[in-house]
């Protein structure tokens, strides 16, 4: 059973789980997941973890990802992107673009994002989205994000009143949001036109393939899509690891991939606060 990662270049239009669905099809197996959804307008990086890969969403599940946003300035949606209802129109209003930056670079840092109505977020047991479509009110969460890096790469452009940004930011940010939030800054209202995630942690988009693309080839190892130290172990220490016993070892990192004399993995071990490391995830072989 081929097991592996996957990184696809979504396109626009669909969910990252009819993505899910088309790679279970084109390789037989019924065990794939992602690490990250991506909006339906959204296209761009989507990892897709195969078979025992699943194992380890949790892993490449990075907190770094970067995006090119593309905004529409004058309207405001329900969905805070221009596939929504929208609320609010405004034809009377003037973008500086050296004032732009300098409100795109007040965002970098943390701060409190409130999350999208049009989200999977759970509020007591039922996803916003749910809310949403039943026209039911509720309280929209907010969280801390970061803004590590923003820039301006597309000044705004008087004719089709759209601007572009380069953005890295931590695990959760909705970039609808962020897009939302520079609006309210500059007093114009502001939503996302298209969304590409060029990023996310080690995978980037010129390693990525089109749907068309996949196939059991194209699956890149467990260990090498695992960012942690390695270490090729036989004889007893390999008895101990295949049955998930605890070791006395120093590591560099919190985890520690532990493969076979052919380099197929073994295991995944964490550090311990008592100086040793327990299994986090086995692999038979």
């Amino acid at each position: 059973m081929d097991s592996g990662v996957l990184i696809i270049n979504k396109e626009k239009g669909m969910t990252s789980r009819d993505v899910v669905n088309s790679v279970c099809k084109k390789l037989g197996t019924n065990k794939v997941g992602h690490t990250g959804t991506l909006d339906p307008l959204a296209t761009g990086v989507l990892v897709v973890c195969v078979n025992d890969a699943t194992k380890i969403i949790e892993l490449i599940t990075s907190d770094d990802k970067s995006y090119i946003a593309e905004v529409e300035v004058g309207i405001c949606t329900d969905t805070l992107d221009v596939t929504g209802e929208v609320l609010e129109t405004v034809n009377d209003f003037e973008v500086n673009n050296d004032n732009l930056r300098l409100v795109l670079a007040s965002f970098v840092g943390k701060y409190v994002q409130e999350v999208p109505l049009y989200s999977a977020v759970r509020v007591n047991g039922k996803r916003l989205y749910e809310y949403a479509r039943l026209k039911e009110e509720v309280i929209l969460p907010k969280r801390e994000v970061e803004i590590r890096n923003i820039s301006l790469i597309e000044e705004y452009n008087f004719n089709s009143k759209t601007f572009k940004f380069l953005v890295s930011v931590s695990k959760g940010t909705y970039i609808r949001s962020l897009i939302r939030d520079i609006g309210e800054a500059m007093g114009i209202p502001m939503a996302m036109k298209n969304l590409q995630r060029i990023e996310q942690g080690n995978f980037k988009i010129e390693d990525s393939i089109c749907l068309d693309e996949v196939s059991l080839d194209k699956l890149i190892s467990i260990p090498d899509s695992l960012d942690t130290e390695k270490e090729i172990v036989t004889g007893e220490i390999k008895f101990k690891i295949q049955n998930g016993c605890p070791l006395e070892k120093k590591i560099n990192g919190n985890f520690i991939t532990f493969l076979d004399e052919e380099e197929k993995i073994l295991a995944i071990y964490q550090k311990c606060s008592n100086g040793k490391i327990k299994s986090y995830r086995g692999f038979r072989r």
